[in-house]
């Protein structure tokens, strides 16, 4: 008896151990496949638990799921329960890959499942099924990429248009959405939004009657010459096919398929600009410009202000290139220019006006000349530079004090000294002195101040003379404060705009193109990623440097078309801070 309990006993506890047993297993539809087919993926578990983490499914991307299924049975007596996760792939491309290990907590222990290999094949055929839902959305329903021009010069814009063509044997439902989106890394780029009213057309596909809807028009300017890639666009489209059964009415019903439908990669051959006829005064400027110099007054007194506008209007690349600058007098106080900018983009690229203006303050009466200003421009019809001048100005200070070297304009045009008699009037001749007798000089508070503050100030001299010679001293101290304040005065602008993500990040874009002019020496134009990372490298800044800073531009060109946060925004203006000033150290 002793015997039979202690075996019923071990039996009852390897059977009840067995029972609580975790489970955690990943199964595959097939282990081969071909190109044009999907496998599904189940990942089951015999016990319910949290944090269920799936693999990255490298090689495929996911069409379906994850989707849940529970089953929690009884049968005599005994509980059944098992929860699975069901994905559906579909393979990317050919070659041998691994279904991943997927990881989830039961009672606070970590599962994984064991690594499954799967070959995809060349895509198999199948015999064509003219009711085959799928077979008709593949048939029925096409993404098409048209570009504007596959050649264009350097920063000319190119537009490229998306258009979903559908035939008339369909209908897609609205819904669609976009599963991967091209970026466009060597071109400055904007996207032609349409509020989501999408108009129907009607056109030809391969010579075939369909119907098509324009899901997006992007405008292009590219920044670099030679072979450039556009990336593919890819949406998932919900297609309605209409089956052989009917409805009360005599109507077909519809069955509703996901079709994943791609534009296809492109790739845009980019001419550079001619250096035949190149213009000296050519900063970048490509397209159609016109130019005006105006001034609010011409006739005003010392010490008040005008302001003189520079103003471009136009077609091209407007947010690409800074307008000339203006050269005036020495005896002409002037403040830094302040931008603005009103351009639009439509589907045949940028357009309208960008404008620098000046605050001009007279110091001395007197006759200036504002002399013409040249802007110069490529024009991508003719394929020649333009360049167009502005008209003299002239600046009559009617009012204030003279000064020798205010100029005036004779008859033949030339500037010569303007004197006065009465000029040194501000000279007092007359001294005015007064007796001392009345209280005499020796012991008063005078003396005793005159003889003792040199004394006391000494050691206030000492101290002063010792910090500055420290901070003199202080090399390396003395560059991190010049290159921050470097970095502080490019992004002033961009910092105006905290909050407002499109002008933010073009402000702060202008802001490192112009930190380049001005310490590389280079135009707008010259302004390839590979370019600047190579000059960088020849100055003896450090690769990771280096990659922040070009990171930090591609960082730029993407995020006026993203979502982003003010607390982003403060984030990548002290970055861009950060990174101008390790540049402004490092620079040889």
């Amino acid at each position: 008896m002793k015997r039979f309990a202690v075996t019923f006993l071990l039996f009852f506890i390897c059977g009840t151990t067995a029972i609580a047993q975790v489970q955690f297993n990943a199964k595959v539809s097939k282990t081969t496949l071909g190109l044009n087919e999907r496998l599904r993926v189940d990942f089951e578990m015999n016990r319910d638990g949290d944090n269920f983490s799936s693999p990255s499914f490298e090689g495929f991307r996911v069409v379906g799921g994850p989707n849940q299924a529970i089953s929690n049975s009884y049968f005599n007596g005994k509980r059944t329960y098992s929860k699975t996760y069901s994905y559906f792939l579909s393979p990317t491309a050919k070659g041998k890959f691994t279904i991943g290990q997927a990881s989830i907590e039961i009672d606070g222990e970590t599962y994984k499942t064991v690594p499954i290999a799967v070959t995809v094949t060349e895509a198999k055929e199948v015999p064509i099924d003219a009711t085959d839902p799928e077979y008709l959305a593949n048939e029925n329903v096409h993404l098409v990429a048209e570009v504007s021009k596959n050649n264009p010069f350097l920063n000319e814009a190119i537009t490229v248009t998306y258009k979903m063509y559908v035939s008339r044997d369909v209908s897609v439902a609205r819904g669609f959405r976009e599963i991967s989106s091209p970026k466009y890394a060597d071109f400055w780029s904007q996207n032609i939004e349409n509020g989501g009213n999408f108009k129907v057309y009607d056109g030809k596909y391969k010579g075939e009657d369909y119907r098509y809807v324009i899901i997006r028009n992007t405008v292009l300017y590219p920044q670099k010459t030679g072979e450039l890639d556009i990336e593919p666009l890819t949406v998932e489209v919900p297609v309605e096919i209409p089956t052989r059964r009917r409805d009360l009415f005599g109507r077909p019903l519809m069955k509703r398929v996901n079709r994943t439908i791609t534009a296809g990669s492109g790739t845009i051959n980019v001419k550079p600009l001619p250096l035949e006829g190149k213009p000296d005064t050519f900063t970048g400027a490509v397209g159609e410009f016109s130019m005006e110099v105006t001034s609010n007054k011409t006739t005003l007194d010392a010490n008040e202000s005008l302001e003189l506008n520079v103003k471009i209007n136009g077609n091209g690349n407007l947010k690409l290139f800074d307008p000339p600058q203006v050269k005036l007098p020495s005896s002409l106080e002037v403040y830094e220019p302040e931008r603005e900018e009103n351009v639009r983009t439509n589907s045949t690229g940028m357009s309208g006006q960008i404008s620098e203006k000046y605050i001009v303050v007279p110091q001395y009466k007197g006759n200036y000349p504002i002399r013409p200003i040249s802007f110069s421009y490529f024009d991508p019809k003719t394929e020649t530079y333009k360049t167009i001048a502005s008209e003299e100005i002239l600046i009559n200070v009617a009012n204030g004090p003279l000064s020798n070297e205010v100029t005036t304009t004779d008859e033949e045009g030339k500037q010569v000294v303007t004197l006065n008699k009465d000029q040194f009037k501000y000279i007092k001749l007359d001294a005015d002195l007064q007796s001392m007798e009345e209280e005499p000089f020796f012991k008063s508070v005078a003396f005793w101040s005159l003889l003792g503050g040199p004394l006391v100030l000494i050691p206030l001299f000492i101290l002063i003379g010792r910090k500055r010679k420290a901070r003199l001293a202080d090399v390396q101290g003395t560059r991190l404060r010049k290159a921050d304040k470097m970095a502080r005065k490019y992004l002033a602008e961009a910092k105006k705009n905290l909050g407002n993500k499109v002008v933010f990040y073009e402000a702060m874009e202008r802001a490192l193109h112009n930190y380049l002019k001005a310490k590389l020496n280079i135009e707008t134009s010259e302004m390839e990623k590979e370019r600047i990372a190579t000059m960088l490298r020849e100055r003896e800044v450090s690769e990771a440097t280096v990659d922040q800073f070009i990171s930090l531009l591609k960082s730029c060109e993407f995020a006026r078309y993203t979502p982003t946060s003010n607390v982003t925004m403060q984030q990548d203006y002290e970055h861009a801070a950060a990174v101008i000033s390790n540049i402004d150290k490092q620079l040889r």
